[in-house]
């Protein structure tokens, strides 16, 4: 029993209990808020020193109380439903020994002690289908939960019979014994076992992933989509509900196929007048009925889904009954064959609908009289009637349809028979003369092929009968034991019903004639159903049995597809889908029933069951393909939660499963596999694109993490060629006070400049430390990625809490990206406010920044007025894009141009190139070997020499320098206050203004009489307002004082070179200039910031450029 002490109030003037009287009493132990930093509660209380003194001699007295309830645990955040670490349900509890397990006292707060997790794992049951898995949190908010009843289906109810359900139906009863004609015993042989194989091997795979771990609701969807992540999940969740949509059309066409053919053929609506016409109206007979019938499905479902799930025993004792009776049957043919004539014109079999004996003319009382057989070949009764050719040439002769088990009519069937539409059924048995019209056939009541047959259309037509193994799985959360259950249950019923085909495909061929195998709808056999003339007692028992079958898995695709896509619209990942997550009071999903029944009017519509049967093959596929595809990737990445109980996978076999399943796609049919392929690719992106926010440890995550190591580790033996360089940015971003992105345009560049291709690594500095700092790091990391996802930045964020900014860039500079993708260039905005900044630190730390890029040869590129850039959505009209060579830097700044114009912003600039040429260079010649330079590098600019002469320093340009550095040693040596820098910068601002009017008169004066910035009247002022002990040495050596003639050099420079780019490059739309390097004597920093103030002073948008040490742009292909 846990034991915790707890401050409780009581009463003051209430005398404390004698020692053990309130050992018993239990008070409310709230979770200790772990929000504020930790402590107990007395803890916090003294550190206000309110703890035990009051103000109010009535208040309470707070007095130790023993407590023996146990301490909650957990973080408050709702986790997926558990029995580990982070549960949260309102029952949990955790009790531990508060002497015993002192030391590990601060972890129970969030970590559950080893046996109240082991109490909450032996007390832990998966729900009933759907109950959990998707229900709403508020669930557990009425008064009393409802008792879930324990679930108590084992292997044989729960997996066996279900599995056995599903997979035997429509296709054995209807198509099978036409595809071992047309087929042959061997091909069918293949084809049975291609496709038992193929669900064989993804019964193995899917046995793996249904062991490792619970599978709650959704079946094979679940396993799917936690496997392969949600993109996949939603693809082929999807497909496999179109799948299952399908099947329920292809059910009801079997249905009323067996209606109207061979129960009451009278029923009828459609009634063909010539013999030609026959299929389109049985067709459309079909569509009347089946989608009468449907809606009446539709309704059973809605009212009364119980009854549904009560009748599936009786459905599934029609099937049984169904297969041992054919069984028997093909028994009894040994001693007894059932008397099945077919009547044979030649060699061509007869449709026996519309005669009663296989005779052209008979006997009676000693006179010739014909049949009627003669009347439907010939133009009257009468005996020297105009007859058919062929009937006139060949005889009438009657073959036994089910000649028996030993008849040796096995060795007829072995071959196929595939022929096109309208092709007649004959044997090759009898003789034939010919000499008839075949356009004439058509009319005469013969057997054809009613549609054109070749090999992979009988494995299209056949594959729907394996389907179904995903029965077992689909009911997990009813089962006892679902981890021994499914595997066993699911390969145990792909077993039998393989037996089961390969058993009938042999009998069937070993029993029956080829003609009537051949015949699709038993025209032969007075319309009786094919397999039903083998049975035994009567045919009627597989008629009826058919019958109900179909009925009974219509009804269960009915059911089960509306809740397979009532799943998939609850886990969100398709936002269009979220209507049909909702239902009736009761749960069941009343809009996916309405989408599923008009995805199965499609279907129906098709009315053919040998056309719907190939599209539901492709859906079943493409989900077996990627159940293969989950177990086979888990399995090879050796994912550590990988642990299924099943162990008789292996990775091969998963492969060959998805390499089949690939295959058996092309096969059925290979426009459908492409349609069903592009539906699939196209709810992936859709997915992709609106992204997806599960994230459910999926093996495409883990394939992906191989995938970037193997990479990374193929990119660190080398650098990069010149030829593959391309800037890899690491953005260096300011946040405001609240973590708000200050330079959102420095990220609107970035996208311009990248395209998404390459790094681009976003990264901020936060001041203080990580244990203080953690939550305004993760905001300002949310802040940074809206951010990068409004402008369209594709890259990373990286938040660096440090102790100053100046360590925190440098940790940035130096560590950020992994291995070989690591950034080369690094992109910040200039601070633009460093002279109005109080603190010195603001442009020492920018000037550091370009030391240590330089350092670690990484590019550089200070956007200046990076806010006045353009945005992704601006588009710029015609103008240029200014780049100014002064030194070669490895081509930086040619390739920038190049890669902003692939962007449609700058689409439309014009790139220009100035360089500057010296005294001693000749102009010209630089001009065209310029030209021919970007002839070579494949770029298209204007070039233009400037010339620069040396020119004699200016007054102006004197003066600038000396205020410059008059104003920097004052705020070094007299360390003014704020509001005293101020006036000192006002000062020189003045005095900046007064020189300026004043420059033509100085013009003339050398040096030695320039007049200082700085009066005797002016330093006393600010001497008596701030008196400091050294300020007389300090005024003196400023009034002697003398420019330094390297800073008047490079001052000379800077505003030369801004005259120029000035003067040519005011109207452009962005101008990318050389950035000069900081001195080497970090003294200097501050006149450094003035050279470049004066350098870009005049230009609107500018993007100085630093190289990396290295060439990054080459002639060569």
């Amino acid at each position: 029993m846990g034991e915790r002490f707890v401050v409780v109030p009581v009463e003051r003037g209430v005398g404390v209990a004698a020692e053990g009287e309130h050992l018993d009493a239990v008070v409310a132990d709230p979770a200790p808020d772990t929000s504020s930093g930790g402590g107990t509660v007395e803890e916090k209380e003294a550190g206000e020193n309110s703890v035990f003194e009051s103000q109010d001699p009535n208040a309470v007295v707070p007095i130790l109380e023993y407590n023996r309830e146990p301490n909650k645990y957990g973080d408050g955040v709702p986790k997926e439903n558990s029995p580990f670490i982070n549960n949260t349900d309102n029952d949990k509890g955790n009790s531990y020994d508060g002497t015993n397990m002192a030391l590990f006292e601060e972890e129970m707060e969030s970590n559950p002690m080893v046996s109240s997790l082991l109490n909450k794992l032996a007390n832990y049951t998966n729900l009933t289908q759907g109950a959990q898995e998707h229900e709403e949190a508020d669930d557990d908010e009425g008064p009393k939960k409802k008792a879930v009843k324990s679930p108590q289906m084992g292997t044989f109810m729960g997996v066996y019979l279900p599995c056995l359900q599903n997979i035997l139906g429509v296709i054995l009863f209807l198509r099978l014994t036409w595809i071992v004609g047309t087929a042959g015993i061997l091909e069918s042989l293949a084809i049975v076992c291609l496709c038992c194989s193929c669900t064989m091997l993804t019964a193995i795979s899917m046995s793996a992933i249904a062991t490792n771990g619970v599978v709650p609701a959704g079946g094979s969807y679940y396993m799917i989509s936690r496997s392969l992540g949600p993109e996949f999940g939603g693809a082929v969740g999807l497909c496999f509900y179109l799948g299952t949509t399908f099947a329920g059309s292809m059910y009801i066409l079997g249905t009323i196929e067996i209606l109207l053919t061979y129960i009451v053929p009278k029923a009828a609506i459609f009634v063909a007048e010539k013999k030609e016409d026959e299929v389109d109206a049985l067709l459309n007979n079909m569509r009347v009925y089946g989608t009468c019938c449907l809606a009446l499905m539709s309704v059973v479902v809605f009212v009364g889904v119980k009854y549904v799930n009560k009748l599936a025993l009786v459905f599934l004792a029609c099937v049984i009954l169904s297969i041992l009776s054919i069984y028997a049957g093909v028994i009894k043919t040994i001693f007894e064959p059932p008397d099945f004539p077919v009547c044979m014109l030649g060699n061509r079999t007869l449709q026996n609908h519309n005669f009663d004996r296989c005779l052209k003319t008979d006997y009676i009382d000693n006179v010739t009289v014909t049949t009627k057989l003669w009347q439907l070949f010939c133009d009257g009764p009468e005996l020297n009637a105009t007859c058919n050719e062929y009937f006139n040439k060949n005889n009438v002769t009657e073959v036994q349809g089910i000649p028996g088990l030993t008849s040796g009519v096995i060795s007829d069937n072995m071959w196929s028979e595939y022929g096109p539409l309208g092709m007649l059924v004959e044997s090759k048995k009898l003789s034939s003369l010919g000499g008839s019209d075949s356009s004439q056939d058509v009319y005469m009541p013969y057997v054809f092929n009613d549609i054109t047959t070749f090999f992979t259309l009988m494995v299209g037509i056949y594959f729907p009968s394996v389907t179904g193994i995903m029965a077992g799985s689909n009911r997990s959360g009813d089962l006892r034991d679902a981890q021994k259950s499914i595997p066993v249950g699911t390969i145990l019923a792909i077993g039998t019903t393989s037996f089961i085909y390969v058993t009938c495909v042999v009998l069937f061929g070993a029993c029956i004639e080829g003609v009537l195998l051949r015949d699709k709808f038993g025209d032969s056999v007075e319309g009786n159903l094919v397999i039903g003339t083998l049975s035994w007692p009567s045919p009627w028992v597989i008629v009826i049995g058919s019958f109900f079958s179909c009925c009974g898995a219509g009804l269960q695709s009915l059911t089960g597809a509306p809740r397979l896509l009532q799943a998939i619209a609850r886990d969100g990942i398709v936002p269009f889908l979220q209507v049909f997550g909702h239902g009736k009071a009761n749960g069941e999903p009343t809009w996916a029933l309405l989408l599923t029944a008009g995805i199965c009017e499609i279907g129906i519509l098709i009315a053919s069951l040998d056309a719907v049967a190939p599209i539901l093959s492709m859906f079943f596929l493409m989900c077996y393909l990627f159940v293969n595809l989950a177990c086979a990737l888990q399995t090879l990445l050796r994912t550590p939660n990988w642990r299924p109980r099943f162990q008789y996978y292996h990775w091969a076999l998963s492969f060959l499963g998805m390499s089949l399943c690939l295959a058996l796609m092309f096969i059925c049919s290979w426009y459908y596999a492409i349609v069903a392929m592009a539906i699939a690719t196209c709810i992936y992106k859709y997915i992709e694109y609106r992204g997806a926010e599960k994230e459910w440890g999926d093996g495409i995550r883990g394939l992906s993490l191989n995938a970037a190591r193997y990479a990374l580790i193929r990119l660190e033996e080398a650098p990069p060629h010149t030829k593959n360089w391309r800037p890899q940015l690491l953005v260096l971003l300011n946040l405001d006070s609240d973590q708000g992105v200050k330079h959102p345009r420095l990220l609107s560049l970035t996208t311009q400049l990248k395209a998404g291709k390459g790094l681009t690594i976003v990264g901020n500095v936060l001041e203080g430390t990580y244990l203080t700092k953690d939550t305004e790091s993760k905001k300002a990391e949310q802040n940074i990625k809206s951010a990068m996802s409004a402008e369209r930045t594709k890259g990373f964020c990286h938040v660096v809490v440090s102790s100053n900014l100046r360590d925190g860039v440098s940790h940035l500079i130096q560590s950020a990206g992994l291995g070989g993708m690591k950034h080369n260039t690094v992109l910040m905005a200039w601070p633009g406010t460093w002279r109005q900044s109080n603190d010195p630190q603001s442009w020492k730390n920018f000037i550091e920044t370009v030391r240590e890029s330089t350092a670690a040869n990484h590019a550089l590129l200070v956007a200046k007025n990076v806010d006045s850039f353009p945005t992704n959505q601006d588009r710029l009209g015609e103008g240029t894009i200014d780049v100014w060579w002064v030194v070669h830097d490895g081509g930086m700044l040619m390739l920038l141009p190049f890669l902003l114009r692939q962007h449609k912003v700058w689409r439309k600039c014009k790139m220009r190139i100035f360089t500057v040429a010296q005294m001693d260079d000749n102009s010209i010649q630089m001009k065209k070997d310029l030209q021919m330079f970007l002839y070579h590098l494949r770029l298209d600019a204007e070039v233009e020499v400037v010339e620069m002469h040396d020119n004699d320093i200016s007054a102006f340009t004197y003066e600038k320098t000396l205020v410059m550095e008059q104003r920097s040693q004052m705020l070094k040596q007299m360390q003014l206050s704020r509001t005293e820098r101020e006036r000192e910068a006002q000062l020189i601002h003045d005095r900046n203004t007064a020189s300026h009017a004043t420059i033509n008169d100085k013009a003339d004066a050398g040096p030695e009489r320039v007049h200082m910035t700085w009066t005797k009247d002016k330093l006393f002022m600010e001497r008596n307002r701030n008196r400091e002990c050294n300020t007389n040495v300090v005024v003196r050596d400023l009034f002697n004082m003398k420019p330094n003639q390297s800073n008047v050099r490079r001052m000379h420079t800077a505003v030369k070179l801004n005259e120029v780019v000035v003067n040519k490059s005011q109207g452009a739309h962005l101008v990318l200039l050389n950035m000069p390097g900081p001195p080497n004597n970090r003294g200097g920093d501050e006149n450094y910031m003035e050279f470049l103030e004066v350098l870009l002073e005049g230009l609107n948008r500018v993007l100085l450029v630093r190289g990396g040490g290295r060439e990054v742009i080459t002639i060569y292909s």
